[in-house]
């Protein structure tokens, strides 16, 4: 895989909305974070615009996310918020001059759209917190991205827990994923991913548990859950019970559908709809390294 150029002081940062329509409010305090590393930032023109639901139209979502893959001088691209809406303009970007010379695409949630699509490229990207969530990040979390994108080193300390199945054992990989929702979206398209001897990652949020069911199963029918070297579960935020209870937790969710393979499954990675949101470098040889009370975790 190809990592990007980690970030140095003085570099210019791309924000820019693809999904969800965002004010200068959502992400002021994101900003003077990112110029308090010594980045500055370049807002796209059409980043407050809005449209419903989205940051403005296809076009001007497109429009912007377009001009910073292309511009050689933006080093890499953070995004407003999550939600929807990138997934409308994958098909209708060029990553041409991208490609040539990557920068860091940053993000999560929606952005999984972006990472799995770039992932196809053999090029590294960080899951990590967006603008509108940085003040409500946890400290861990928000300089988890400053190492990510300045290249020092990330290791995570999870406890073994009761949840965790055949957790013992060192297993080192490429490390893939994003929200499962978006990587049940992207299957069978050109975005979708190879997850043959890969350690997969996934987090949710706002899922009822049949629909959580739904797409986990639709993974295991399409092949992604078969050949992995390993899982880890990051946080899933609000999974419920709709009318009638379904019987299952999320938890027993994922040990049901993955009961056929023996790999390890690792449950609460701190990462995604949660406040302490760390990063990960996705498409990242990964070290998991369990012993009897912890899982260290070493990108």
């Amino acid at each position: 895989m190809i990592t990007p150029p980690y970030l140095k002081q003085g570099d210019k940062i791309g924000i820019v909305s693809t999904a969800k329509q965002a004010t200068f409010t959502d992400v002021e305090e994101g900003l003077s974070l990112l110029k308090s590393w010594g980045l500055t930032p370049v807002v796209g023109s059409n980043a407050f615009s809005s449209c419903g639901f989205l940051a403005g139209t296809d076009a001007e979502r497109l429009h912007d996310l377009q001009q910073m893959l292309d511009d050689e001088t933006i080093k890499a691209i953070l995004f407003t918020k999550g939600g929807y809406g990138t997934l409308k303009i994958i098909d209708a970007l060029n990553f041409t001059a991208f490609v040539r010379k990557p920068k860091w695409i940053v993000g999560y949630s929606d952005i999984t759209v972006l990472h799995n699509h770039v992932h196809n490229f053999n090029i590294e990207t960080i899951h990590a917190v967006m603008l509108q969530g940085m003040p409500k990040c946890s400290a861990v979390g928000i300089a988890s991205l400053h190492d990510a994108l300045f290249g020092a080193p990330l290791v995570y300390q999870l406890p073994q827990t009761p949840n965790n199945k055949n957790a013992i054992q060192t297993i080192e990989g490429v490390v893939v994923g994003g929200n499962l929702s978006l990587l049940y979206a992207l299957l069978g398209s050109v975005s979708d991913i190879d997850t043959t001897n890969k350690i997969l990652f996934f987090e949710d949020i706002d899922e009822y548990l049949y629909h959580f069911d739904r797409m986990l199963l639709a993974l295991r029918r399409a092949g992604k859950l078969a050949h992995l070297k390993a899982i880890i579960v990051g946080a899933l935020t609000d999974i419920k019970e709709a009318t009638i209870d379904y019987g299952l937790t999320a938890n027993q969710i994922i040990l049901e559908q993955a009961s056929s393979y023996n790999y390890p499954i690792y449950f609460g990675f701190p990462a995604g709809h949660q406040s302490n949101n760390n990063a990960l470098i996705l498409g990242r040889t990964i070290k998991i390294i369990p012993n009897l009370t912890t899982v260290s975790i070493e990108f």
